[in-house]
């Protein structure tokens, strides 16, 4: 097994990958303890039998050929449900992947249903059986131990035998744009920042109330600042509804803090609880945070719980005519606007979506299109004019 150790061994690794047509990448991180994850391994698979796997902890190490050659424009870059990989690459490389490939996507179009996992995809394609049982190992332990190296790298080297099988059934079936339209969302360097002042919107809160935001986007600034600062987990600083709670009800003093049910005792006292009481006071004054999201305005009509369940069947039906996964062409939400007659911004009236699902969507809620039973199975039947 090859590992790479030193940066001159890693640069004449990716010397020889530069003309590869795609490599297979995978990584292996923790940060159950840690704000940041820590990046334990790299693997690269790609065709003509070429695997190494990269130590990032070995002394010394400088990762900058790799991160070079994840922006080589000629060389598909493969991974398995990218967006974690991609984080680590765009956060401590400065680097997008491109061109990019993700298998799991890949796997929604191409009929393996909706949440097909990496060692369901190397068992049907690949007709390999993944050991998982060194999945949560301590990754940044060493020396690694064989069972490890042996896992790490099966999950690039059948990576190259899905990702061949799934550009061909792709090609057959015309539907690789489909997949670098869901991919594009990937490349937006914006889903990786992690900019304090917008760390409120993970909260998700459910109210309007400009001084509950005001107040809520300048506790969870404090709670990223402090949680990067240190590198430990935000809810290791202090905890969702800890925030909420103060969000909704904000005491006056370090005696009202530590009243808060939520807040750990003899937080209010120590350097983190006055930087919270700074944090208040500063979200008494502040206005509120820009992109609100607009309240949803009440519907014309309430969708006809009849309606949702004819629409559900039908995506279902189409789904598995296309051999699509139903969550890829639409979701509840898109279902529940369609029943209620509100087509603004529903996806699924769109695009390839729309020709697989959205007209007919519409054609059964204008009654030209019926769903009945045929030998026990559910169809579509077209209905004739009068």
């Amino acid at each position: 097994m090859r590992i790479i150790q030193t940066t001159a061994d890693l640069r004449a690794l990716t010397a020889e990958l530069s003309h590869a047509p795609y490599i297979a990448l995978d990584t292996e991180f923790m940060r159950d303890q840690t704000y940041w994850p820590k990046l334990c391994l790299l693997q690269i698979a790609a065709p003509g039998g070429v695997a190494a796997i990269i130590d990032p902890l070995a002394e010394g190490m400088d990762l900058t050929p790799f991160y070079e050659m994840l922006a080589r424009p000629g060389v598909v870059k493969v991974l398995h449900a990218a967006r974690q990989d991609m984080e680590i690459f765009s956060q401590q490389g400065g680097v997008i992947p491109e061109p990019l490939f993700d298998t799991q996507i890949a796997a929604l179009v191409c009929g393996f249903g909706d949440a097909a996992s990496y060692e369901t995809l190397a068992r049907k394609i690949a007709k390999a059986e993944i050991d998982k049982s060194a999945r949560y190992s301590d990754w940044s332990h060493r020396p690694l131990s064989k069972r490890q190296l042996e896992y790490a790298m099966a999950d690039v080297t059948h990576l190259c035998t899905i990702y061949e099988a799934m550009t061909k059934m792709l090609a057959r079936s015309g539907r690789a744009s489909w997949v670098e339209e869901e991919i594009q969302a990937l490349r937006d360097p914006a889903l990786y920042r992690l900019d304090p002042k917008e760390a409120w919107r993970r909260l998700k809160p459910r109210s309007n109330n400009k001084r509950f935001l005001a107040m809520l986007a300048s506790l969870a600034e404090w709670r990223e600042r402090e949680a990067q600062t240190r590198d430990m987990p935000r809810g290791r600083v202090l905890k969702d509804e800890a925030l909420t709670e103060i969000a909704a009800h904000p005491p006056e003093n370090a005696e009202g803090l530590e009243r808060i049910r939520a807040v750990p005792k003899g937080f209010a006292a120590s350097r983190m609880g006055k930087g919270l009481l700074e944090a208040i006071e500063h979200g008494r004054h502040a206005p509120a945070p820009d992109g609100i999201e607009p309240r949803a305005p009440q519907r014309r009509r309430e969708p006809s719980p009849g309606a949702i369940d004819l629409l559900k069947t039908l995506l279902r039906l189409k789904a598995e005519e296309a051999g699509v996964a139903p969550r890829l062409i639409a979701d509840s939400d898109d279902i529940e606007k369609l029943a209620a007659h509100e087509d603004e911004g529903v996806a699924a009236l769109h695009g390839w979506r729309a020709e697989v699902f959205g007209h007919d969507a519409l054609a059964l809620r204008k009654g030209e299109l019926a769903i009945a039973l045929e030998n026990g199975a559910a169809v579509v039947v077209e209905l004739e004019d009068e």
